[in-house]
């Protein structure tokens, strides 16, 4: 009796809270506030704090109050939210909410006629406690996607386009009238018509014909239309970039150091079209050095409020596919006019960096500029030139970059900076667009050599900023590169990863870039290497632009940004009218500066991760056509994956990754263990677990789904371990029960 008077106290303490904190949350609507600042607000005593805290947790369980991303908690006044939709190939799919920690599922069946990245209102279900929140969707903000890119298909009765993306999951109607003359099979651009109840399909029309789905570039096009990249630029924009003026007068120069005498060069891509960045090094008398980094002055040519700046902040980024580049600004500009072509006058901003012996930047210079670059590189012939020793008037100073880049590099990794060396490949495509090789990229010293320099400037700018502030409390609204500490969930499952395979770590409470790096260093040369990267990159935070600057984690930086890289990235060409802003008094309302910056940040990240996500489904796509010319063919690989439903292996040399599923394992019955990322054999004792060197055949292979089958082979030094029939455990005896008389 007397448990049950206790319990029926809490309860009706609990439900005092709640009303407390429901009531003071809103009185404050949209302002989140952190659980220390409420408990004292409501005078919470010591003794009832954990109800408190238990309080807090069943409100948000029960969607009356959001807890924000900072344990912060706010009050939600209604049962519908407003976010992106993202959605699975199995059908279902997550709408995130802006400031909400967990997002909200939403099962195929409640789509409504909403499709993969639209903005939608999400209506809540009640919530069932310890499950995640679940809702369904009401109706479509905002189309991420107005034109769809499929395949043409004409009937006896109607014609229909079927969408490439497996996350557009309904058939387009199109009427006969509106198909351009399409021929069946035909790749083909479809815009939305309508589309009122999900119990029809959606119908469109035609607006282009790409052409026949073997049409060399027809596939990556297809890919970036899937993404809504935008292949062409409008014709104002094109116009205004057709009038920009190319002559350099007396006007242009004031303000600028004069560096056309200056011996800097370029050091790009073989394939580069635009070069937007040229380094120099100079000894100075004082036994330090002097280096530079010149980079394209975007912001001398694209203006505000002009059609060319609202276009490159619509893209954001320019978009690297296998077999194209859809750049962020027109071609006149980003392959000529801001492109640093040897011996052509160009227009730059220049970051000089005085380095003494120990490697600080004791000084440093800022400031617009005009080069003349004596010389266009590229990555394997700098190389080659330095191994060789051969014959080249910039031989020395091509030594001395070296032997400073290298310095460099060994003092970032010491101080923490985590050495991710991720592989990448590169596809030799037929006349018909068809991969006949796939080449693993090697990095160079002249990449790294280029990256740390690039590395040292942005990080200079940075800090720049910070010693330009009235105070260290007020700094000037600025954009920064960041990168947040890891999720402590996220490490537990890389450290769970790493014991299952046998890497030897000390676990920390609390993990530091260097920490971090010191586990990827232990990894170096071992045959788990690629794959142990790979992980550790998905268990760590994305790197994003904003304007508040928290550090970069991976860096191990505390001041970072982007500054050199204008001609392909928005946020840099933003860094440099900020200087620019900063160095003659422009910036007169620091908040109205603040809030564009913001917007700013979000824009450019956005755009960044969609730009990444098609420059991936490009190579996947490549990879999936190369092994399709080699069915039946087997390969090594590591196990890349193990799942309940069979294992993934990554093939060597090509990192092409395909899926052994389960039921095609028939040599044995095999027993799955999540804790070891393994599966084992239950009559032979064959173990197969992450990381291991395996061999495979190549046994079918889905195009439309990207989809790579292969079958996993005998290992030919595996013994299987036989267990005599004497020693096999026997089942237990039932014991049987006595009937009690």
């Amino acid at each position: 009796m007397a448990k049950k008077k206790e319990k029926m106290k809490k309860t009706k303490i609990s439900k005092s809270i709640q009303q407390s904190i429901l009531r003071l949350l809103k009185q404050n609507p949209g302002i989140p506030l952190p659980r220390k600042q409420i408990s004292h607000f409501l005078n919470i005593q010591k003794k009832n704090y954990h109800v408190f805290e238990a309080s807090l947790n069943d409100l948000v369980k029960n969607g009356f109050i959001h807890k924000t991303k900072g344990s912060l908690y706010v009050y939600q006044s209604i049962s519908r939210l407003t976010g992106e939709l993202r959605t699975a190939r199995a059908g279902y799919g997550f709408v995130v909410v802006e400031g909400q920690e967990q997002d909200i599922f939403v099962a195929a069946s409640n789509m409504n006629t909403a499709f993969d990245r639209d903005i939608v209102e999400v209506q809540l279900y009640a919530q069932t406690s310890g499950k995640r929140q679940e809702g369904f969707i009401t109706q479509v903000v905002k189309r991420f996607r107005e034109e769809i890119v499929g395949t043409y298909r004409k009937t006896e009765y109607y014609s229909f386009v079927v969408p490439d993306s497996p996350k557009i999951y309904r058939d387009i109607v199109v009427p006969e009238n509106q198909s351009l003359q399409a021929k069946d099979g035909q790749k083909v651009l479809v815009k939305f018509d309508n589309w009122e109840k999900e119990q029809h399909n959606p119908e469109g029309h035609i607006i282009e014909v790409l052409g026949n789905a073997d049409d060399p570039g027809v596939d990556i096009i297809s890919v970036a239309y899937a993404f809504n990249l935008p292949v062409y630029f409008p014709k104002k924009v094109e116009q205004e970039a057709a009038q920009v003026r190319d002559n350099i007068t007396k006007e242009d120069l004031q303000g600028r150091l004069d560096l056309r005498d200056l011996l800097c060069f370029t050091i790009d891509p073989i394939d580069a079209k635009d070069f937007d960045d040229a380094v120099s090094l100079e000894d100075l008398p004082n036994g330090n050095q002097r280096l530079g980094v010149h980079i394209a002055d975007v912001s001398h040519f694209v203006r505000p409020d002009t059609e060319l700046e609202n276009e490159a902040f619509r893209r954001g980024t320019s978009v690297y596919l296998v077999d194209r580049v859809i750049p962020m600004l027109p071609e006149r500009l980003s392959s000529d006019l801001c492109s640093l072509k040897p011996n052509v006058d160009r227009f730059t901003f220049t970051c000089f960096m005085e380095i003494d012996a120990d490697l600080k930047v004791v000084d440093y210079h800022i400031q617009p500029s005009i080069i003349n670059s004596k010389r266009r590189f590229n990555y394997e012939e700098f190389q080659e030139i330095f191994d060789q020793k051969k014959d080249d008037r910039l031989l020395p100073v091509m030594e001395k970059m070296f032997n400073l880049s290298r310095r460099i590099t060994r003092k970032r990794f010491a101080e923490g900076s985590i050495d991710f060396e991720t592989p990448e490949v590169r596809f030799v495509l037929d006349e018909k667009g068809q991969p006949v090789e796939v080449i693993p990229k090697k990095r160079l010293d002249s990449h790294r050599l280029v990256e740390e320099f690039m590395l040292l400037a942005n990080k200079t700018v940075a800090e720049h900023i910070k010693k330009i502030s009235p105070a260290k409390g007020q700094v000037l609204p600025f954009i920064y590169r960041v990168h947040e500490k890891p999720d402590m969930e996220k490490m537990n499952k890389f450290f769970n990863f790493l014991k299952a395979l046998g890497i030897k770590f000390k676990p920390v409470k609390r993990v530091t870039s260097l920490y971090f790096q010191s586990i990827i260093e232990s990894i170096k040369g071992t045959p788990e290497e690629t794959i142990i990267e790979e992980v550790a990159l998905r268990s760590m935070m994305k790197a994003v632009y904003s304007e508040k600057n928290i550090g970069h984690f991976g860096l191990s930086f505390q001041d970072y940004t982007h500054f050199t890289s204008p001609i392909r990235r928005y946020p840099d060409l933003t860094v440099h009218r900020m200087l620019k802003a900063y160095a003659s008094d422009e910036i007169k309302d620091p908040k109205q500066t603040l809030k564009k910056l913001r917007k700013i940040a979000e824009q450019s990240t956005k755009m960044e991760r969609l730009a990444v996500e098609a420059e991936r489904e490009s190579i996947k796509l490549k990879q999936v056509e190369y092994i399709k010319q080699h069915l039946g063919e087997t390969f090594h690989g590591l196990i890349s994956g193990v799942t309940a439903y069979g294992i993934y292996v990554e093939l060597e040399e090509t990192f092409i990754e395909g899926f052994v599923q389960m039921t095609n394992m028939q040599d044995d019955f095999y027993i799955y263990d999540e804790a070891t990322y393994s599966m084992t054999g239950r009559h032979t004792g064959r173990q197969v677990r992450l990381g291991d060197r395996v061999e495979i055949r190549v046994e079918s292979v889905n195009l439309e789904k990207r989809e790579i089958d292969f079958i996993l082979l005998e290992d030919p030094d595996f013994e299987p371990v036989v267990i005599p029939l004497s020693q096999s455990p026997e089942p237990k005896k039932k014991r049987r029960k006595r009937n009690k008389r």
